[in-house]
């Protein structure tokens, strides 16, 4: 009796260690849950952004990433940022649609504790804890200076302006005429077309309709520039010279290889930046309050061998 005591009581012992062996586990990766605000995918730019973070995100098997598009619509953007905050993701990413309205919905996030990348479009103030994004008056500067060369320092131009409660489409309004200051440059005709190739087409229908000599359009973003040659084309008027902004490679610089831009000039879009800087806030390092990104001019002397940098 006292022989098969001790054996079963071997084997329980045995067992209940072996039971606790097999359920002792190495604690879980920590998961990472990103709230990814898109003001619009109306626009091929935008578009291109999200699929950058995606493809970035990618690479990180503790990363997820939740889209939402707000349809170019404000009121859709305060609403998901709002629903991040209430989801209390780790991290929020926002391209806003415009700068006054988003400003207060973002610093609601960083007083709930969530840290926050502003992508491509500033805020007002300063409360988020990143932006990424090229330097718009540097581009519109760069463009108005080449329009200013290309057209011997006088010419007729109409300007074709992104959304202007947008701080790039007032960067880039501002850039371009202080690179045209001084210079013979008269810009006769200039409308919001609020960065989408519909409203660029009819805006130009509108001048074409108005000004008999037009000598060169500069849009704020490629799709509008393409809407203006689009107009000028079925007018018949198509010797017109179109300069845009953003340069994707199968949109811009595809368009300036094709003869139908003269120049584009390279706005990143800051998706895999923005996925890098994610990450070392998730692991608690310090990151720079403001990123900026590179540009380059792409014209016809140098659009097949990837254009020229700007200084």
């Amino acid at each position: 009796m006292l022989v098969l005591l001790a054996t079963a009581s071997a084997v329980l012992l045995g067992g209940c260690g072996q039971s606790k062996e097999e359920t002792k586990e190495s604690p879980a990766a920590r998961q990472y849950v990103i709230g990814m605000s898109q003001c619009n995918l109306g626009e091929p730019w935008r578009v291109q952004m999200n699929q950058d973070v995606k493809d970035a995100a990618a690479k990180h098997p503790e990363l997820r990433v939740i889209f939402k598009d707000a349809q170019n619509d404000t009121l859709n953007q305060r609403s998901a940022v709002e629903e991040f905050i209430s989801s209390k993701v780790d991290l929020l990413i926002i391209s806003p649609k415009e700068a006054q309205p988003l400003t207060e919905p973002v610093a609601r996030a960083v007083d709930a504790g969530i840290p926050v990348i502003v992508l491509d479009r500033a805020l007002l103030g300063d409360k988020y804890t990143c932006f990424i994004g090229a330097d718009n008056v540097k581009i519109g500067k760069a463009a108005g200076q080449w329009i200013v060369k290309k057209l011997g320092g006088k010419g007729n131009v109409v300007e074709l302006e992104g959304l202007m409660t947008s701080i790039p489409g007032q960067d880039r309004h501002n850039g371009f005429r202080e690179g045209i200051a001084g210079s013979g440059i008269d810009v006769i005709f200039q409308a919001d077309m609020k960065w989408l190739e519909p409203n660029a087409r009819t805006e130009m229908e509108s001048a074409l309709s108005r000004f008999d000599h037009i000598d060169l359009v500069y849009a704020h973003n490629d799709p509008g520039a393409h809407g203006a040659y689009l107009a000028a084309k079925a007018a018949g008027r198509d010797n017109i010279i179109f300069v845009g902004v953003d340069a994707l490679p199968q949109e811009g610089v595809a368009y300036v290889q094709q003869g139908i831009l003269d120049a584009t000039f390279r706005y990143p879009t800051g998706g895999a930046e923005a996925i890098d800087t994610a990450l070392k806030i998730l692991k608690g390092e310090s990151v720079p309050k403001k990123i900026v990104l590179g540009t380059r001019l792409f014209d016809k002397s140098n659009a097949a061998s990837g254009g020229e940098p700007l200084p």
